[in-house]
């Protein structure tokens, strides 16, 4: 029966059906969750995603959600969603079933202009109707705002919060303490961190490994996160790629899809693709 619904849901264009009423929002991880993987499947498979779905045989977005055990039902908050890569997936992953939050940067915290703070607190406030737009479901499904304007009620209401491919960001414009901490406010006893991020060579200089170039030691963001209050329960290598030496002139940006150094190297920088990456798994203590 669950494939005739599939396949019914794929023909509206993956709108995806609810799971049954009792389904809960606190699942063990040691549960199989048996309609995940296709719900997952459909959502990676969504009309909207056309042309994001170049980039996913680097970023393997279905293996990696299931690895941070994202399940359909679930309060999730994306932090930094910038274009929306991640957001298509689990907006219609989430349905109408979850809710998908976009936590943007602390703009108090953050190093940008008044201008540059403007524009974050107006890609919050739009986040909703932009997300809707992507997805198809109704804006009432989605919410954003700002780390430093978190609304009242919203703390330990949390199943899972992302942050894919920022931790750099976080660490080289001096904001690790204030966002973890946050993060771990809002989510719930059990939620769980997940975190994306681009991987240095364990013996990569600090330096190099600070941020600056886009990568960070895997040790380093484990230490960084532990001493927040999150304790790692599992990492995975689905992000690995073993051909990125992790050593270029223009850091991570030399690679695809960015390309940075132009002409220079370009078939070279295109045949490693894209990063590689750390992916880890952490649940707030207690």
């Amino acid at each position: 029966m669950r494939r005739y619904l599939l396949i019914f849901a794929a023909a509206l264009g993956f709108t995806v059906s609810p799971l049954p009423a009792d389904a809960s929002t606190s699942v063990d991880e040691a549960e199989v969750c048996e309609s995940c993987e296709a719900l997952l499947d459909l959502a990676v498979a969504h009309p909207a995603r056309k042309e994001d779905r170049i980039r996913d045989r680097y970023r393997h977005p279905a293996e990696t959600l299931a690895f941070f055990r994202v399940r359909p039902t679930m309060k999730v908050g994306e932090y930094a969603p910038g274009g929306g890569w991640y957001s298509r997936v689990l907006g219609v992953y989430l349905g109408s079933q979850g809710k998908l939050t976009g936590l943007f940067l602390n703009t108090q915290a953050a190093p940008a202009t008044d201008a540059g703070k403007q524009r974050m607190r107006d890609a919050a406030a739009s986040f909703a109707r932009d997300a809707a737009g992507w997805t198809g479901q109704p804006p009432a499904r989605f919410a954003g705002y700002t780390l430093d304007a978190v609304p009242e009620g919203e703390k330990g209401s949390f199943d899972r919060i992302l942050v894919m491919r920022m931790m750099h960001n976080m660490h080289r414009f001096g904001m690790v303490h204030r966002e973890l901490t946050t993060f771990r406010e809002l989510l719930k006893d059990d939620g769980l961190l997940g975190i994306e991020q681009h991987r240095a060579r364990a013996d990569a200089p600090a330096a190099y490994a600070d941020g600056s170039k886009g990568y960070m030691r895997e040790k380093d963001v484990i230490a960084l996160v532990e001493a927040h209050g999150f304790e790692l329960v599992a990492r995975s290598e689905i992000n690995a790629n073993p051909a990125d030496p992790a050593d270029h002139p223009e850091g991570v940006w030399s690679l695809p899809p960015n390309l940075a150094q132009g002409d220079a190297d370009r078939a070279r920088f295109a045949a490693i693709g894209e990063s590689d990456r750390m992916t880890l798994l952490f649940r707030k203590r207690r």
